[in-house]
């Protein structure tokens, strides 16, 4: 099991309000608030443990929101996360070099209830759903050839070995927990701006 936490700072959202629903479409940036160990880094003086999230990355949300009443309403979501690279493994000693990343292609889902503190400010807390998508694999190898290896294949010294690929990992639907708070700007009856600070974490399973 693999747990992250993502904090959405400074988070725009342009929002049409029609009488008690709102629609908003959003765009911002995740970054992690607690890393998890994803790899190590590797060379002839240290080997390092490497910490990152793999919710790290730039995101864009289509949200409703209906309100019961002036204080409570429902929203629902629909995201997607272009995660950023994380080092899963970089190794750089004679004779090999390794350089492998991961990051997450999510499509994701959420509901949540909604509270106003005033006319502008708000908070909501609810679930947070994984729909689908992946995490990527990007690794590049590179292996000098020893001496035994090189004249077994009948080929110079200093030769080497060079190998890329790709490849996809594709976990469980995890449910996880979200919550934000938020300062709504009016800029005229059906046209509003928001700044939101949003938390989710999740729980991946493989």
């Amino acid at each position: 099991m693999k747990q992250f936490g993502i904090v959405l700072t400074a988070l725009l959202i342009s929002g049409l309000s029609f009488a008690q629903l709102e629609v908003s479409l959003s765009t911002g940036y995740a970054v992690g608030s607690a890393g998890m160990k994803l790899g190590e880094t590797v060379n002839l003086s240290e080997t390092e443990n490497a910490y990152g999230s793999y919710g790290e990355g730039a995101n864009v949300q289509l949200r409703g929101t209906y309100y019961f009443n002036e204080s409570f309403g429902v929203d629902l979501g629909l995201g997607y996360l272009h995660g950023t690279d994380q080092t899963v493994s970089e190794v750089n000693v004679p004779n090999r070099e390794v350089d492998a990343v991961a990051r997450a292609r999510a499509f994701g889902a959420s509901t949540s209830i909604v509270y106003k503190f005033t006319n502008n400010i708000y908070g909501r807390f609810g679930a947070l759903l994984k729909l689908g998508g992946k995490t990527e694999a990007v690794v590049y190898d590179k292996s000098v050839l020893s001496q035994a290896e090189a004249d077994a294949f009948g080929i110079p010294l200093g030769s080497y070995s060079e190998t890329n690929y790709k490849e996809d990992f594709h976990g469980h639907f995890p449910l996880g927990f979200v919550g934000a708070l938020g300062y709504k700007f009016n800029l005229n009856d059906n046209l509003n701006l928001f700044v939101e600070a949003e938390y989710y974490g999740i729980s991946l399973k493989r």
